[in-house]
Order: structure tokens, then sequence, then C-alpha cells
């Protein structure tokens, strides 16, 4: 992989989802071990897996990745969760390697708010996913690398949806 090492990049996104559960069984998905490995996951073979969810527990994710075009890659990601508040919000901040080479860190903060629900029932719950990321290797102008990480977010958005509807 060809990358530029120069300043620092900086950029925020948020990424919202209606879910069709509550908050208390949205961030069940964030916090059980077996429904998080629905959805959370790095592409390609080898994967290893560790999962602490407690304030200041890690989580580490591993695996071989061969892209399209090019050599296969060490994918790692590794985290530490800062804020807890069930059912309400999650904070965590976290780095991504490939081929340990550090690209990217950022903080990521999951914010939970009950939708009112048709009279009498519960409502499901508006995600708010927000990144702070820092690229610290990029390519060109770290454009492809932002499109990239939206891209997977949307993607792992996507599972969490399907492991919401299985808790």
């Amino acid at each position: 992989m060809d990358t530029a090492v120069s300043g620092v990049r900086h950029h925020t996104f948020t990424v919202s989802r209606e879910l069709d559960a509550p908050p208390e069984t949205v961030f069940r998905v964030f916090a059980d071990d077996d429904l998080r490995r629905i959805w959370f996951r790095l592409p390609g073979r080898d994967s290893e897996y560790s999962f602490d969810f407690r304030i200041g527990g890690t989580e580490q994710a591993r695996s071989t990745f061969t892209p399209l075009e090019g050599e296969p890659e060490l994918v790692h990601n590794r985290s530490r969760w800062i804020d807890i508040v069930p059912g309400r919000r999650l904070v965590q901040s976290y780095e991504a390697a490939i081929n340990d080479v550090l690209m990217w860190t950022a903080l990521l903060t999951v914010e939970l708010y009950p939708l009112p629900g048709a009279t009498g029932e519960p409502g499901g719950t508006l995600l708010d996913w927000t990144e702070q990321v820092a690229f610290l290797n990029y390519r060109g102008d770290g454009g492809v690398d932002l499109q990239h990480l939206r891209g997977a977010t949307g993607l792992r958005l996507n599972g969490l949806t399907k492991a919401v509807a299985q808790a």
C-alpha cells in the first residue's frame, strides 16, 4: 500500500439510523459478545477477536484481507471503552492499522434516543454514530480513506440492524 506521511488529516462525520427496537435492545447488541459478533467484524480470513465490555475494557480484532488488486494485508483494530451509559451512550477510542502501520485513530460516540411508538407501545431508537477521526497515514489527500471509512461504517450499521432484529 502506498501511503503519504505528511500532516494529520482530521474529519468528523455522523451517520444516523432509525431502528425498530427500544434503546435497551440496541444497547444490548453492543454489550453482548454473541450479538456484537453478528455485526462487528473485520473482512478477510484468519480472524482473531477479543472483547471486554466495561469502562476501560478493550476490544481487538485482527484479520488478513486480500484486496481485489494487491497483496494480502494484515488488518488490526484496537479499541478501549471510555464511557458507557446503558441504553443511552457509548464512547470508544480506537485505532486501525494495516500491516502494522497505524493508519488512523478515532473517537467514536454512539448515542441512543428513544423514538415515540404508537399509543401505548414502545417505540424504536434513533442511533447517532459520530466519529472524530485523525488520519495519520493516508493515500493522496485522504479523501479515499475517508470515503472507505464512511462506507465501512454504513455496512457495519447494516449489520447492526440485522443484529437488532435478532436480539
